[in-house]
């Protein structure tokens, strides 16, 4: 049987995850979009019951307006409630120019509803969060589906050949295991070229992230494929005169699938996190494009820091990406471990 922390884990993953792949429905407005009259709005707040007592059945917002003589303050204008509509069709141009749009919600101009508050430029955080995971997770996914097949095809061959080719690729495999990632990853980032486009930007970023994390499921994998190839069945279907890659497609890897899949719940987030390190360092993705990283990057101004903690709104996403996975990786160990028990 399956068990509820898994199920609960995966439905969790998958609504968010379905949520940053839908961004441009989920998100009430583009990433890009500014405001410059509304700069570090607060998170805005659902009322139910308004400035006259009376209740709503429909949700609803006040307007953020700033505080006169002030910097940066606001606050709500009880003149008038802007009810919460879902599935609105909006105007502003979002993913590639389409004009006529439908977000699941917004309200009515010119109030804006800014459910994680905005930054600088007024542009809308909760939607910044969502575009930004595309980068984020589409990195760390990515860079997961390099290091496992990577892994997969060097370990696999290495414990099913074993002699001469298990030696060199263990040895290399050692080697990459000791180098500390985070400063490997910055030495290799220093080194590419910095004036070029987001797209290469994002495809480098994915290569090298996933290039340097073979080395530990290559030796799992191998330990796995060289305890699987002695057993009897195995030795019985090489006696029969199956090929090698028969055997191994057939009888060895199978083997393997439990192992690539836990990799693949702890490789994850460990990647995405790679990818928010060096967007926040700058040597990721740049404005205006938005990732987890470069949205974090705001904090390293002091000001922002201490006074605006919706702006810490993307490292929340983060952790619960990454609690996500780690609990869906420790389930599936559990599994393994019972079934093999």
């Amino acid at each position: 049987m399956i068990s509820k922390k898994l199920i609960i884990a995966i439905i969790f993953l998958l609504l968010l995850q379905s949520a940053i792949v839908f961004a441009g429905f989920v998100a009430p407005y583009d990433a890009a979009l500014q405001n410059r009259d509304l700069p570090f709005v607060p998170p805005a707040r659902i009322h139910f019951v308004d400035a006259r007592g009376h209740w709503h059945l429909r949700p609803f917002i006040y307007q953020w307006v700033p505080l006169p003589q002030s910097i940066y303050e606001y606050q709500e204008s009880r003149e008038r409630e802007y009810p919460i509509y879902f599935f609105v069709r909006a105007s502003e141009p979002m993913n590639a120019g389409v004009r006529t749009q439908i977000h699941l919600f917004g309200v009515e101009a010119p109030a804006q509803i800014f459910l994680a508050g905005s930054d600088s430029y007024g542009r809308d955080q909760f939607s910044r969060i969502l575009f930004g995971g595309r980068i984020s997770l589409g990195a760390g996914l990515l860079a997961a589906g390099i290091s496992l097949l990577l892994g997969l095809l060097l370990g696999a061959v290495s414990g099913f050949h074993g002699k001469w080719v298990d030696e060199p690729v263990m040895r290399l495999a050692e080697l990459f295991l000791v180098l500390p990632w985070l400063y490997l990853l910055l030495a290799v980032r220093a080194f590419l070229p910095l004036h070029i486009s987001p797209a290469q930007t994002f495809f480098l970023l994915v290569a090298v992230i996933g290039t340097i994390g073979w080395a530990r499921p290559a030796r799992l994998i191998r330990g796995i494929v060289l305890s699987a190839k002695s057993r009897n069945y195995v030795l019985a279907s090489r006696g029969f005169g199956a090929s090698s890659g028969y055997v191994l497609r057939r009888h060895v890897l199978p083997h393997t699938y439990g192992v690539l899949l836990t990799q693949a719940a702890l490789l994850i987030p460990q990647y995405v996190i790679a990818e928010v390190t060096l967007s926040f360092l700058g040597l990721g993705l740049s404005e205006p494009m938005p990732s987890w990283g470069n949205l974090l990057a705001n904090l390293q101004q002091y000001s922002v820091l201490v006074s605006y903690w919706w702006m810490f709104a993307p490292a929340l996403a983060l952790i619960l990406v990454s609690l996500g996975y780690f609990t869906v990786a420790n389930a599936i160990q559990e599994r393994l471990q019972s079934a093999s028990a």
